[in-house]
């Protein structure tokens, strides 16, 4: 009798185990994936030129804000009325147009990254590792940590993106 319980308890634990079947999550990042694997590429090279082009003007400006707000104090100081007026809406229309010349050239980099990133090769290059990686170590989901809002916090283990930029120069080499 005790053996038939003990076989009857066995059969259901192996069921449950069976039946409950474990969800492996990863995250991978590929906007870093892209531009490490092919930083190399003139496109990612003028990218990157770009990118520092506007980040100096946007330092530049500020610097020359920074210069007219010191200015505006040494004139308010010296009670020059006329001048802190003028230099009051100097600033404002130059913090005003730093505002939205950050803005505007941010999106223009974004829009220049995400045809960069939406490659043909590049994307199948990518999709076909991923999937690979998925497939041989039991994921059942890979999110991009750059497109979700969704993802709040995860562990770095989860984080296939080293991996996948190993595998995909791997792959170029051969």
């Amino acid at each position: 009798m005790n053996r038939k319980i003990l076989f009857v308890l066995l059969i259901s634990v192996s069921g449950l185990l069976y039946a409950q079947q474990l969800t492996r999550i990863a995250v991978v990042d590929l906007n870093k994936a892209y531009m490490a694997f092919f930083a190399d590429s003139r496109a990612v090279r003028e990218f990157e030129e770009r990118s520092a082009r506007v980040q100096n003007d946007i330092d530049r400006m500020t610097r020359e804000i920074q210069a007219l707000r010191s200015q505006y104090a040494d004139a308010v100081l010296y009670n020059n009325q006329t001048e802190a007026l003028r230099l009051e809406n100097l600033i404002y229309r130059q913090t005003e147009y730093l505002r939205d010349y950050h803005q505007i050239r941010t999106q223009e980099l974004e829009t220049q990254k995400r045809n960069l990133m939406q490659s043909g090769t590049f994307l199948d290059q990518v999709y076909s590792e991923i999937r690979f990686i998925a497939e041989t170590e039991g994921y059942s989901m890979i999110m991009n940590l750059n497109e979700n809002d969704v993802i709040i916090w995860y562990s770095p283990t989860i984080d296939i993106t080293d991996k996948l930029i190993s595998n995909l120069r791997t792959k170029a080499r051969n």
